[in-house]
């Protein structure tokens, strides 16, 4: 496994840890539709959130929105919009990011809530 690959994972570890002690409910982890991928999928009460996790290995210039651009966005909503048709739920959804950037191994999380809008 590569390191990209492995800093990947320990970041939405990190991510789902972070969101189970906010009381978020982990629905889905890694779940595709065709080329598309939603890291992770959960519930925070009545909205289905859907999060892009984004890690780092040290501090870089960019701001944690900038990190999903506008095709990423198209992407999650897609298979957002998968995802609730082919489970049949009857949630609000809102997009998160959270970003994890590793110092001295230790993950520093920002989470941005309603990170982005599908746009209609």
């Amino acid at each position: 496994m590569d390191e990209r690959h492995e800093l990947g994972q320990a970041g939405e570890q990190a991510a789902v840890d972070h969101l189970v002690s906010k009381g978020y409910v982990i629905i889905e982890r890694n779940w595709r539709f065709g080329h598309k991928e939603i890291d992770i999928v959960a519930r925070d009460r009545n909205d289905l959130v859907v999060v892009e996790v984004k890690s780092r290995n040290a501090p870089v210039l960019e701001l944690p929105e900038q990190a999903v651009n506008r095709t990423k966005q198209r992407f999650l909503i897609s298979a957002a919009n998968a995802f609730v048709r082919y489970r049949r739920i009857p949630l609000e959804v809102r997009f998160d990011i959270i970003y994890v950037v590793y110092e001295k191994g230790q993950p520093r999380i920002s989470h941005i809530r309603n990170a982005f809008y599908p746009i209609l």
